[in-house]
């Protein structure tokens, strides 16, 4: 049994425990998307997805701004992922493609890397490893369900959004921890724990390769959904489920 002051240990218990529903989780999430997408009952799951995603993440990240929980270095809500749940949220909400995108190509890429190099010393069942595990899964499920399963899927226009929008948080929380000391986005040093970013050579170095690798792989993720024939086909699709509806 694990006790709440143990240190968390990557690929220990908990951790495979975390990823192995994770995964579970991910077929979930597109098999439910294929067939509630377009039917009478995805606003209402999408929403109470949403709903979920917000019940599991504020309360946790308020917990981190209070005195007992308070730490500069990490209870700012400046670290990509808390800016995913806010986005992901407003996604399952609105069904709007720009967020979905936002969504899908952190989510896959960088909320990933989160998970599967955590920076984290908690384990369960105390709060911050609540809030992490949690907040991780929820987004990346999230991802799964919108562009997978609902297929709001991504376009170039929105891949070039979601770059502009990435770009513009590395620079503010880049600034804001050369002010404050801290190290949001680990833009300023390496994380303390083992990750992909120590294969890529020292600070600052390791952050212009880490945009031009991200970068790269998003046109990748994107490049099936939004190639020529893969629109057609889509179009296709849905003129036809229209079609079938009418009749």
């Amino acid at each position: 049994m694990m006790l709440a002051d143990e240190r968390f240990e990557s690929y220990g218990s908990s951790h495979l425990t975390v990823l192995a529903i994770f995964m579970i989780g991910v077929a979930v999430a597109i098999v439910a998307g294929r067939r509630l997408a377009g039917g009478p009952h995805e606003q209402v799951v999408r929403r109470t997805f949403a709903i979920v995603l917000l019940c599991v993440t504020i309360p946790l990240q308020v917990l981190q701004l209070t005195p007992d929980e308070w730490n500069l270095q990490t209870s700012l809500p400046l670290q990509l992922c808390d800016l995913a749940w806010m986005v992901a949220a407003h996604a399952l909400w609105t069904r709007h493609r720009v967020t979905s995108t936002i969504t899908y190509l952190w989510g896959i890429t960088l909320t990933t890397q989160g998970m599967l190099t955590p920076d984290l010393a908690s384990d369960f069942p105390e709060p911050r490893f609540l809030m992490f595990w949690g907040m991780h899964v929820l987004i990346v499920w999230a991802s799964f369900f919108l562009v997978v399963g609902l297929r709001i899927v991504p376009t170039w226009r929105t891949y070039r959004l979601t770059v502009v929008v990435t770009l513009a948080w590395a620079v503010s929380a880049y600034a804001f921890n050369v002010v404050a000391g801290t190290n949001y986005g680990y833009l300023n040093r390496l994380p303390r724990n083992a990750s992909l970013l120590d294969h890529l050579g020292p600070w600052p170095l390791y952050v212009v390769l880490e945009i031009a690798i991200v970068a790269a792989v998003w046109a990748l993720l994107t490049w099936p959904w939004a190639r020529p024939s893969s629109a057609g086909a889509r179009r296709g699709g849905t003129d036809a489920a229209a079609g079938r509806r009418r009749a």
